[in-house]
């Protein structure tokens, strides 16, 4: 059963392209950074409450909870959250919830976080506080996004990058528009012609890596079979220990 606490509205902005920041303060229990709380809010009007869950950005020991979130049209829960505004009440659970952390995964040379979209957000919650990457030689961080202007959280990508000094290696995709020093396609089709492994320089495999998938269910679902295919990887589980791990963003 889920406990409900109520979080306050600090901060709520809105971005072209139906993508939100919202910023809350709420008495949760630490939580473990790649990690997911839950969301919940009464429609008065129809009696009705809605929940959904979303991936924390910040890391744990942040006060501030926040989340990235994609508004989808028509959607229950986006229609209520952007009638939300400063200084109002909202309901999260108290508890978070999900495997998605470093703690699952076993050492490796190499970590790759593959996302798209908003769900950049656990992977900045895990590598903002730093916590159990001393596991990996390397970190490889693979962001895609449609459009140059969904990359809300390029300059802290930018602040990790000079943190973690030559570990932290990143490679950012934008699939509907060519920039410069970006690479421009989808994910797996930069992956399947070895554009990234080119782009990153390492070779990816089983021997030497592990990955993270996070994001766009379609990509998270063509990856995984792209990995088990092609670079022979197993699922990463508790009583047997493999190269992926992943999570679906809805």
């Amino acid at each position: 059963m889920t406990i409900w606490v109520k979080a306050k509205i600090k901060k709520i902005v809105y971005w072209k392209n139906n993508l939100l920041k919202i910023s809350l303060k709420a008495p949760i229990n630490k939580f473990i950074a790649g990690q997911f709380s839950k969301i919940l809010i009464k429609n008065s009007s129809k009696n009705k409450k809605i929940q959904r869950a979303y991936s924390f950005v910040n890391p744990p020991k942040k006060k501030i909870i926040k989340f990235f979130i994609t508004l989808v049209k028509k959607g229950e829960m986006s229609k209520e959250i952007m009638l939300l505004k400063k200084n109002e009440e909202i309901f999260i659970s108290k508890n978070s919830f999900g495997f998605f952390t470093l703690k699952e995964i076993q050492p490796s040379k190499n970590l790759w976080m593959i996302s798209t979209g908003t769900a950049i957000g656990p992977f900045l919650s895990i590598l903002q506080e730093n916590n159990e990457t001393k596991k990996f030689k390397k970190i490889i961080l693979i962001h895609s996004v449609r459009y140059f202007s969904d990359l809300k959280y390029l300059n802290l990508i930018k602040k990790l990058e000079k943190k973690y000094k030559k570990k932290l290696i990143v490679a950012i995709t934008i699939s509907r528009e060519k920039k410069n020093k970006f690479l421009y396609g989808r994910i797996t089709k930069l992956f399947l012609n070895k554009t990234l492994e080119k782009f990153i320089g390492i070779n990816m495999t089983n021997k030497n890596s592990n990955v993270m998938l996070c994001g766009n269910p379609f990509m998270v679902k063509e990856m995984f079979n792209i990995l088990i295919n092609e670079k022979k990887m197993t699922k990463n589980l508790r009583k047997k220990p493999g190269n992926i791990t992943r999570e679906n963003y809805w």
